[in-house]
């Protein structure tokens, strides 16, 4: 961890983010319900020098698959990515359980705090999202980064469909689950393990690396109102509509999270960090830790259960985010702008 960061200082790590991805840049495929933190997820990405976005798949989640893939849509317009970013819609409910309804309240109707985004000229691709995942670990020979961002349902679909997914994937970047701090919707459970445990349970089993990107870390990493007016300042000329757009949808976010969670012009940035993480594992401390997905439980299903015993046993081997260089994730989440 950087003790010592000055976080009125803005590191030029990223210096040159917009220009075509280098040749030794991250495959990545996100898989996104697209809501307001998801959309920052994905602009930051497409924005990465050191990121190639090889496609978008949606899911349900924070809202509808059919609005998550129109989300992603206007949002790859929005970037305005140097390269083609194709969009694969993919599950629109959970694996066997029933729909637990959406999060307006937390995202807005339309899911990016109701903010309006010119509609984009591109389509969603026909492929499944399922079998553009399976495609395209076949196509990188395990140099893959696969970054899930909401409901694990569209990963353990393909990881059913073919197992030695697992083996192909250089890394799963989950952002779920809770370890030492208390979930979001039950008092254990967070949102995207817990609105489809049977697939996380899966995912969490399946034997493919995984860095679990949890609440324990998720929510120190607070984007501020003051962090946006200096992006709308400094921002380079190209970006000046994302500024404006992070700024309008982050209100949105920004009212939710002072009534839910008593916070001040100010929220958590869940799937930002989630992505950040795949290119600057560095501003996390990880720790390994056997995981396992309640699923039977009324009242703690979708509970991230890490057994930390001195001889764990239950669970599969995950490195699980410990803590976080919080003020320097958020830096270098908005530098890729600057």
């Amino acid at each position: 961890m950087n003790e010592n960061a000055n976080p009125n200082e803005v590191p030029n790590a990223n210096a040159g983010a917009g220009a075509h991805p280098k040749p030794d840049a991250v495959r990545m495929i996100i898989d996104a319900d697209t809501g307001i933190d998801d959309a920052m997820a994905i602009l930051y990405a497409l924005k990465h020098p050191g990121i190639r976005a090889e496609g978008i798949t949606t899911v349900f989640g924070n809202i509808p698959v059919e609005r998550a893939t129109d989300n992603s849509l206007r949002i790859v317009r929005l970037a305005n990515a140097p390269y083609e970013v194709p969009v694969h819609p993919g599950a629109s409910a959970p694996l066997v359980r029933e729909p637990t309804g959406f999060a307006a309240e937390v995202h807005g109707t339309n899911g990016i705090g109701d903010v309006e985004l010119p509609a984009s000229e591109a389509k969603a691709q026909a492929e499944p999202a399922a079998d553009f995942l399976i495609r395209k670990a076949n196509e990188l020979e395990g140099r893959l980064t696969l970054c899930a961002l909401g409901r694990l349902t569209n990963v353990a679909d393909a990881l059913v469909r073919d197992p030695s997914l697992a083996g192909k994937l250089e890394r799963i970047y989950v952002m779920g689950g809770a370890v030492r701090v208390p979930g979001n919707v039950t008092p254990v459970a967070e949102a995207n393990i817990w609105g489809d445990p049977e697939a996380a349970d899966i995912v969490f089993r399946s034997g493919a690396p995984i860095t679990m990107v949890g609440l324990d870390v998720t929510m120190k990493t607070l984007l501020r109102q003051t962090d946006l007016d200096l992006l709308l300042r400094l921002c380079k000329p190209e970006n000046r509509d994302i500024a404006r757009f992070l700024n309008d949808s982050m209100r949105f976010y920004f009212d939710f999270y002072r009534e839910s969670n008593s916070f001040f012009a100010c929220a958590p940035l869940h799937d930002p960090l989630t992505v950040l993480a795949a290119v600057e594992p560095g501003v996390l401390r990880t720790e390994e830790m056997r995981i396992a997905v309640e699923c039977e439980s009324r009242l703690c299903a979708g509970m991230t259960v890490a057994d930390l015993r001195r001889r764990p046993q239950a669970g599969s081997p995950v490195q699980v985010a410990a803590d976080v260089d919080a003020e320097l994730a958020v830096a270098k989440l908005l530098n890729v702008f600057l």
